[in-house]
């Protein structure tokens, strides 16, 4: 690995500890009652309302639809997520430390998994919390479902409900991305070629063992 290539790598891996001081994703509520808005924000080990009541406000509202309270300690991800990110900043900087191509190729197919993974999961958890409700609620509406969007703006009910990357998401995304850059000066400098980076990630690792 080149130079530039390694400092990249490491940048990628010291890019991701600040998932560990700044909230992963952010979903925030408005509606015209609350002119102030309501908002959750999820970090790697916790997830708090973006003011100090917002999460027992929400609670509060999606009882009376029977959505599940959100209870963070119930939550396992919470708990072994800080460790996921640890591996992946552990992994970074061997890579950059050890400077050899196969490590770069097959480290980068397994972040691409877990950046997958971890999306496809917080999905799901949107996907439950809004379409398992309580039959006995107390506003019931046949075929309604609440689930939030995962990226963008959706309305539900008399709220638009918002999720995005807060802070510590928009830093991952920019870590994997100085991974992906390394890995198109490598297999540049290997081919002599131009390369333009691919989304299927995992085949860079066959590439390595080849």
């Amino acid at each position: 690995m080149s130079k530039l290539s390694r400092v990249l790598v490491a940048m990628a891996g010291l890019v991701l500890a600040l998932l560990y001081f700044t909230p992963l994703w952010r979903i925030d509520l408005g509606a015209p009652q609350y002119p102030e808005g309501l908002g959750m924000r999820i970090w790697v080990h916790q997830i708090q309302g973006a003011t100090p009541n917002d999460l027992q406000n929400i609670n509060g509202l999606n009882h009376y639809i029977g959505m599940a309270p959100i209870h963070p300690d119930e939550i396992p991800e919470l708990r072994f997520m800080p460790w996921v990110v640890a591996g992946l900043i552990g992994g970074a900087l061997t890579v950059a430390a050890a400077g050899k191509r196969p490590l770069l190729f097959g480290f980068t197919a397994l972040y691409a998994v877990v950046a997958a993974v971890g999306l496809y999961d917080f999905w799901r958890w949107e996907f439950d919390y809004g379409h398992n409700l309580d039959p006995t609620a107390a506003i019931r509406i046949p075929g309604a479902s609440y689930q939030p969007p995962l990226i963008g703006a959706k309305k539900i009910l008399n709220f638009t409900a918002s999720s995005w990357p807060d802070v510590g998401g928009v830093a991952a995304f920019i870590s994997l991305a100085l991974v992906l850059v390394a890995v198109a000066l490598e297999l540049r400098r290997r081919t002599g070629r131009p390369v333009l980076v691919a989304a299927s990630t995992p085949a860079l690792a066959a590439r390595a063992r080849a």
